[in-house]
């Protein structure tokens, strides 16, 4: 059974429930104080304790995303299938040199709610393994083709691309599960509010251990290269896609959200919109990302400081949109930048900016999943 799937929740839960009724039921024969009555009362105890604490367990990575197999969670590395040519995709790279290959790890198979029908109708969710250059990263992602992208009438058409990244922490699973994100675009896709788009779900935490806030540690993991530069390349090298910033769009919610902001404000010449819901707008400092990923250097905190950066450098050829809810915590920070980033593009024509609130609701998924639809709408007026 696979790690994340409903099989194993179940399972656990009759063992469990079993374990405890036959605890009661046996308790008074094991009652005398020798050895084996010893033994079997211990026994019990720990397959109930053992249990429950499993199915605890179980609920909290389901839930929260920590790992999506068993490979994963023991450390095993999944083998790496070859990416063949396909009329679809496209094509001529040597296997060997693949940036990007098909893997069957990830837990797709655990999604119930994806369209039915053939890539052609209703388009595709891919599992695969992307490679970097720069990095030598390697990490698992989805990426959803539209219907159109296997018709013979646009093979010569370049799709837009929106990298779509989860909160942290989490995996990219969680937003083909939990926020639906693909399900999403093909509806809004089909009822024509959005524009045929490849969307590449990934999750900030490239090393699981530590929340980098996908930026490049002094001395430690280079995350924010990974999404500027390696896995723009490898989406390029294997999917036929648009090769200008106008192309290209940042989605995220929470870490994500903040990584989708910083990532466009910072490489405008690599994203040419982004949108951020309930995202911040320094980078953190606390116990998930080890304190200060910046090791003391406040010149380069600064450059992460997008407030600080629409201040004091060049403003960038941008779209932004900043979602959140007037009731989240950080609602007086959103108010500040949106008013702070409003006033520079009064002044700069090249840069825009809008906002989304709603009245009310959490930093959780029941908010992500409302505020989705629209996000999604306004990302596909800008994707060129």
């Amino acid at each position: 059974m696979e790690l994340t799937s409903d099989a194993l929740m179940n399972s656990l839960l009759a063992l469990g429930t079993a374990a405890l009724v036959t605890t009661l039921w046996v308790w008074p024969r094991l009652g005398r104080q020798r050895p084996l009555p010893v033994l079997g009362r211990i026994g019990l105890l720990t397959v109930v304790q053992v249990s429950i604490v499993a199915v605890l367990a179980l609920s909290v990575n389901n839930s929260f995303g920590f790992y999506t197999s068993w490979d994963d969670l023991l450390g095993h590395s999944g083998a790496k299938l070859a990416l063949t040519s396909n009329e679809n995709h496209k094509g001529g790279t040597p296997v060997a040199d693949a940036l990007i290959q098909p893997t069957t790890e990830g837990g797709l198979e655990t999604v119930t709610n994806l369209p039915k029908g053939t890539p052609e109708e209703v388009g595709k969710v891919e599992s695969v393994q992307v490679s970097g250059k720069e990095t030598g990263f390697s990490d698992q992602m989805f990426v959803y083709l539209p219907p159109e992208y296997f018709d013979p009438k646009f093979a010569l058409v370049r799709f837009p691309v929106l990298l779509a990244i989860a909160g942290y922490p989490g995996t990219a699973l969680n937003l083909v599960k939990d926020l639906s994100l693909p399900q999403s675009a093909y509806e809004l896709q089909r009822s024509g509010k959005m524009p045929p788009t490849v969307v590449v779900m990934v999750r900030p935490g490239v090393v699981p251990s530590r929340d980098t806030e996908c930026v490049d540690v002094p001395g430690g993991p280079r995350t924010e290269a990974w999404f500027a530069k390696d896995v723009p390349e490898a989406v390029l090298a294997t999917y036929r896609v648009g090769r200008t910033a106008g192309s290209w769009a940042t989605f995220g919610y929470s870490t994500g959200g903040s990584c989708a902001l910083r990532l466009a404000m910072r490489f405008p010449n690599v994203f040419g919109s982004a949108a951020s819901l309930h995202g911040d707008f320094t980078v953190r400092q606390d116990g998930y990302t080890g304190g200060d990923l910046f090791s003391g250097d406040k010149a380069l905190a600064q450059q992460h400081d997008l407030g600080w950066r629409l201040q004091n450098l060049p403003v960038p050829p941008l779209n932004v949109l900043v979602v959140s809810t007037r009731k989240e915590s950080d609602y007086p920070q959103t108010i500040q930048f949106v008013d702070q980033a409003t006033q520079v593009a009064a002044a700069n024509p090249q840069f825009k900016v809008d906002s989304l609130y709603l009245d009310d609701g959490g930093h959780n998924i029941d908010s992500w999943i409302k505020e989705l639809p629209a996000s999604l709408e306004w990302l596909g007026t800008h994707l060129g």
